[in-house]
């Protein structure tokens, strides 16, 4: 249950990065739902969570653009796997929905131990999983974007956002659905691809 609520939190970071921070640091500040523990705390303190909240409208917006979209996606190639094995970390020593994971430590006091003990490896598979969605996300827009002339831009974002939203939701309260929201996910990258193969680029008249 731990790897399905780290797993549906790394998804949803590779689709925006700051909407599973936001979710877990919300979750974990106004209900009793989440326990972020000591040493991820941070996530839910008021100032962090106003920062959080202001990236992610700064890139709502952004993502909504044709061309300024995949510029973003280049500048989000680093956050959103930070934020993927942030979250999937916490998932890993944290109290979520009444569940308490792991037991481990994110904290690094002597870098040797942290690295003999293998606490590292929650994090790096965060990072790794919303690489990988990243890449999806990051080749599947271009795609859209030339099928439609660009304008499929807004709506392919708000649905990444609310597939974001849902994962989140799903990692905290019923993980167990979390690998039917990734397979919704593959499904809809596979048909954009395969649109694309299908129709080719759009041709302009003059």
């Amino acid at each position: 249950m731990d790897a399905l609520t780290g797993l549906g939190l790394a998804s949803s970071a590779g689709l925006n990065a700051w909407i599973p921070l936001l979710v877990l640091g919300l979750l974990d500040r106004y209900t009793q739902f989440v326990d972020l523990g000591p040493n991820f705390a941070w996530l839910s303190n008021g100032w962090v969570l106003i920062i959080f909240a202001i990236l992610l409208a700064l890139e709502v917006v952004a993502d909504k653009v044709p061309a300024i979209d995949s510029v973003n996606d280049v500048l989000q190639t680093v956050i959103r796997p930070t934020s993927g094995g942030i979250v999937f970390g916490s998932s890993m020593t944290s109290d979520i929905a009444g569940l308490t994971f792991g037991g481990q430590t994110a904290t690094v006091t002597d870098p040797e131990e942290f690295v003999t003990s293998g606490t590292w490896v929650p994090i790096v598979i965060g990072v790794v999983l919303a690489l990988v969605v990243h890449g999806v996300k990051a080749l599947t827009r271009p795609v859209a974007n030339t099928v439609s002339a660009g304008a499929a831009a807004p709506a392919l974002s708000t649905a990444e956002d609310g597939a974001a939203v849902i994962l989140s939701l799903l990692a905290v309260f019923l993980p167990v659905l979390v690998l039917l929201g990734l397979l919704g996910l593959v499904c809809g990258a596979w048909w954009l691809l395969r649109r694309r193969r299908r129709t080719g680029p759009p041709v302009y008249s003059v």
